[in-house]
């Protein structure tokens, strides 16, 4: 385990980079967008492309090429292998390609399907009628972002395969620094910030691609790319990817479904979802997906192998760390919410009431951060043995749960209660996390690929007591030295930052001391 803690290492630190100019990326835009109208607009034209880049690229694509990958690199020749890299970029690169035409071509008809209360209102001629047809028009701008990205999720799959886990972390970083740079300098040179915004998330594909070509040449796998629809690997990924497309974006649905939903609510509803997802993304793009990355290349090849044991003490140790870091990050995110909103968003066009709405939709959010983190790492557990079908049938029934739980919080019942808004398209999603969750638990427990032991759901018990020890030394330091959000917006940024990192110290020295108390060795789980 020492070999995939430091691969997990390379890649957290390498991601956490990669969140840091990200969450600098959101505070520009956040000056720049504030939760207005131009706010709304721009994050809807930013989602959809990001959603099918999920679909086509990273998430479905990582999880379906590198089992198969794995077992090509263990088992054939190396010009088997680069035929398959070839065609499958090929392959993909042409429906990517053809999607990305049709995005573009058809952007009013997707906006009319993603925005419905936009479009409503547009056929009505009512309030909202330019934000559909600013969206579409700007849909059409940031819709060739997909084809770039995706085949940069190509050469990033190819090089974790290889144990070259650094370069593939990094590279979002380059977008991020795009973004800035369009939302600080090209934003001066436009009468529209959202269309500077737009020209950067290109640039950021571009330049993305552009980068990882000299890391695949030295690892001897930068080929031409070909069609191979017919090739027998190119076939397998498909079969693999097609119920993987479903099974690892189930996150991705329900936020897709909230912002359908929120077309229909008052302007900034979609920028509040938007901002704390934000928040949301933070520790799930540290964690979660480090520890998921380094575990399947792992996990496809002691199951190639048929070493079982190592199947299992693998993926326990995934789940182990990813709510060890999980579960206290949701706790603290939940106490710290306000001046964590102050100091990343509060100025320029982001004002004192978005963030009080901001706040709220945070709370919601990141109620489900830890379930949403663990069904990374076991939705790995199903990939790895080449079963992407178990995983979809999870995300079908989990999805089918957040629509339900967005009827029964989010529109008014007159009789009963007004509604929670945008916050109950928040918290549906971390109930459907939760739902999520036990579905994958429970198949692969009737697979009997893993089950929690005693001791592990002993280890968790430990960990939510740890937690909510240090909410609650937090949230008394909090309110007694500082107060409500109201006093942290009169905070000068640079007291806010210090006192929010004498909190998040605090918070963080209570936990390691609870886990000590607890008899859990934190040390000890990084090194097994």
């Amino acid at each position: 385990m020492a070999k995939l803690f430091r691969s997990g290492l390379i890649t957290a630190s390498a991601t956490f980079l990669s969140r840091i100019l990200g969450l600098v990326r959101d505070i520009c835009i956040a000056h720049l967008l504030g939760a207005s109208m131009s706010a709304d607009i721009f994050f809807f034209a930013n989602r959809i492309p990001n959603f099918f880049r999920r679909l086509f690229a990273e998430g479905a694509f990582s999880q379906a090429f590198v089992p198969v990958m794995t077992e090509f690199k263990e088992n054939k020749s190396d010009d088997e292998v680069k035929e398959l890299v070839s065609k499958t970029v090929g392959s993909l690169g042409a429906i990517v390609f053809l999607v990305t035409i049709i995005g573009m071509l058809g952007s009013s008809v997707i906006t009319a399907i993603f925005g419905g209360g936009w479009f409503l209102d547009y056929l009505n001629n009512g309030p909202d009628a330019n934000k559909f047809i600013e969206a579409s028009f700007l849909l059409k701008l940031t819709f060739p972002y997909l084809f770039f990205i995706s085949l940069t999720a190509c050469g990033g799959a190819v090089l974790n395969t290889y144990g070259k886990f650094l370069v593939p972390a990094i590279t979002p970083c380059l977008l991020n620094l795009c973004l800035i740079f369009a939302a600080l300098y090209i934003s001066q040179f436009t009468k529209d910030p959202n269309i500077a915004l737009a020209y950067g998330m290109i640039l950021g594909g571009v330049v993305q691609f552009l980068f990882q070509l000299p890391f695949l040449h030295k690892v001897g796998k930068l080929v031409l790319p070909k069609l191979g629809f017919s090739h027998e690997g190119v076939r397998r990924i498909g079969k693999l990817m097609l119920p993987a497309i479903f099974g690892v974006s189930v996150s991705q649905v329900n936020l897709l479904i909230n912002t359908i939903l929120a077309s229909f609510l008052a302007t900034g509803a979609i920028s509040y979802l938007y901002y704390s997802d934000r928040l949301l993304e933070f520790p799930i793009g540290i964690f979660a997906v480090a520890i998921s990355t380094v575990i399947l290349p792992t996990l496809a090849k002691v199951h190639v192998k048929g070493d079982s044991n190592a199947y299992i003490d693998t993926l326990d140790w995934g789940v182990r760390l990813v709510l060890a870091l999980g579960i206290p990050a949701m706790v603290g995110m939940i106490m710290l919410r306000e001046p964590i909103i102050r100091v990343l968003f509060l100025r320029g066009e982001f004002g004192i009431s978005d963030g009080f709405h901001s706040s709220l939709s945070l709370i919601a959010s990141v109620s489900g951060l830890w379930a949403i983190m663990l069904a990374r790492v076991l939705i790995q557990g199903f990939t790895a043995r080449q079963d992407t079908k178990s995983p979809v049938r999870c995300g079908v029934k989990s999805m089918l749960s957040n629509i339900c739980f967005n009827l029964l919080l989010v529109p008014p019942l007159e009789y009963f209660y007004p509604g929670f808004g945008y916050v109950g398209l928040a918290l549906s999603t971390s109930l459907a996390a939760f739902v999520n969750v036990y579905l994958l638990l429970k198949g692969l427990t009737k697979n009997g690929v893993y089950k929690l032991s005693l001791k592990t759901v002993l280890f968790i018990g430990k960990l939510i007591m740890a937690a909510l020890l240090m909410g609650v030394v937090i949230y008394f330091l909090n309110y007694n030295f500082f107060g409500d959000f109201e006093y942290w917006a009169t905070l000068p940024l640079i007291y806010a930052i210090c006192a929010l990192g004498l909190l998040i110290l605090a918070g963080f020295m209570v936990y390691l001391i609870a886990l000590i108390l607890l008899k859990v060795r934190p040390l000890t789980l990084l090194r097994r």
